[in-house]
């Protein structure tokens, strides 16, 4: 197929050629890999990669620990305990982060409805929601679409806002309190590598515009797709 008029075609020969001549030295790729692992917790994996790659972790690893009891707490649903923990890992993450504080609150509303405890979490929900709703619109507004799963019951999977109830809304609140902490600690928020894929996607935006390239369509499988395609 031939490349849209004003863009340059770059066929894959071309195009394989020029990604065989980036050199990425070694230690740079353990680095990355090792950044992963010592920001998403995996204590165990940066040990044995440590050990095999002699690659160092730029943290104490044992300081790690907290962080993942904190994070797999509100991934289970006990976003109390993760609170209390947080409070006690370091007090000024929740006092100086409203927005943190109202989502972990919210996933806490989130939970009580899992559980059909229909009236302690409308109960929940005015003590300590709503007035966060009242300083703040977005907050309202996120308030509201979280009570609305009130109103369908045993059906609020399936509701317009069942998305809440899903699995991935307990990991988003996860990932930003984990991202808190690392902040407080004096760390990078996430891994380098999800940096890395950002600017990959904006250059293949930019370039997009420019010219018809294989490109990654694909994140998980990194396979390039036929030029034009």
């Amino acid at each position: 197929m031939p490349p849209p008029a004003g863009k340059k075609a770059i066929s894959a020969e071309a195009w394989d050629a020029k990604l065989a001549a980036v050199k990425v030295a070694k230690e740079d790729m353990n680095r990355l890999v090792m950044n992963f692992l010592v920001t998403e917790g995996y204590v165990d994996a940066a040990r044995t990669f440590e050990q095999e790659s002699g690659t160092p972790p730029g943290v104490e690893l044992g300081s790690i620990t907290d962080r993942m009891e904190i994070r797999k707490a509100v991934q289970s649903g006990q976003v109390e305990e993760a609170i209390s923990r947080v409070n006690d890992l370091n007090p000024e993450i929740l006092e100086e982060q409203a927005p943190l504080l109202f989502h972990l609150q919210q996933q806490r509303l989130i939970e009580l409805i899992r559980a059909g405890q229909t009236e302690a979490a409308l109960s929940f929900a005015t003590e300590y929601l709503a007035p966060h709703g009242e300083e703040n619109e977005a907050f309202l507004e996120e308030l509201e679409r979280t009570v609305a799963l009130l109103a369908f019951g045993d059906d609020a999977r399936r509701s317009p806002v069942g998305e809440l109830m899903d699995v991935a809304q307990r990991q988003k609140t996860a990932s930003e309190l984990n991202a808190a902490i690392l902040s407080s600690q004096g760390q990078e928020r996430e891994p380098r590598l999800l940096l890395l894929l950002k600017m990959m996607l904006w250059a293949q935006a930019q370039l997009d515009e420019r010219a018809a390239y294989p490109r990654i369509a694909d994140l998980a499988t990194a396979a390039l797709t036929p030029p034009g395609s």
